[in-house]
């Protein structure tokens, strides 16, 4: 089963059975209650996971105690690679939200393994660039961009992420999405119903229809309303 699981993980789908089956016996399966802590800021990087079931929130929290949601993982999302690579300190928390099931890779028999088999560690490489890629582009979209440009943004982000869908599902809380954009879930709600009063979406239960995907573009890329 965890090999099944593992085929069809970014940085691990196209591996050969014989390297999977290698990765699949130093992964220990987890499961973590909705709330429970999979780590802390500051542990020390002793493994990382990947998302086999359920959500798992990426978060910070400042000194003044407000929570910063720097992603949400779902099923085949990586957690924790990067201070796994560089010997360090995890540089954020992680919790579940619901329910989930992780697989758990220990550091050491991981990096020993990657470093016996070049393949695996280019692919985990891309694994690392793509993620860079999705931090650089939220800290680009918080500093330069006002929070319905934000919006629009995130939402053509999840549209591409469900094969160009214009009937999106959000898949999380607006709360959660609130402390992912970097606002308070007041604020998201009124720019939600704003969206809707300019004929942009048709907010549903958890659910978003796209209806001006060109003026949604054209936000997302100027940052904010120019009416």
């Amino acid at each position: 089963m965890k090999t099944e699981i593992l085929a069809k993980v970014p940085g691990f789908d196209g591996l050969s059975k014989e390297d999977l089956r290698k990765i699949e016996s130093l992964s220990v399966l987890r499961t973590f209650k909705k709330g429970e802590t999979v780590f802390v800021e500051g542990d020390d990087g002793d493994g990382f996971y990947v998302v086999v079931r359920g959500r798992v929130k990426i978060f910070k929290v400042a000194p003044d105690g407000r929570e910063a949601i720097l992603h949400i993982s779902r099923a085949g999302d990586h957690i924790g690679q990067v201070a796994v690579y560089a010997g360090k300190t995890f540089p954020a928390g992680a919790e579940a939200l619901v329910e989930s099931d992780l697989l758990f890779f220990p550091r050491q028999a991981f990096v020993s393994l990657i470093g016996r088999d070049p393949t695996l560690a280019l692919n985990m490489l891309s694994v690392l660039s793509m993620r860079l890629r999705e931090l650089t582009a939220q800290v680009e979209s918080l500093a330069l961009k006002e929070v319905p440009g934000r919006l629009a943004g995130y939402l053509l982000s999840l549209s591409r992420k469900q094969g160009g869908e214009l009937h999106v599902s959000l898949g999380s809380s607006k709360a959660q999405i609130a402390g992912m954009l970097g606002t308070t879930p007041e604020t998201l709600s009124r720019i939600f119903s704003d969206f809707s009063a300019r004929g942009l979406i048709r907010d549903c239960r958890g659910e978003v229809l796209l209806l001006n995907l060109q003026d949604l573009e054209n936000l997302a890329e100027q940052g904010r309303f120019t009416d």
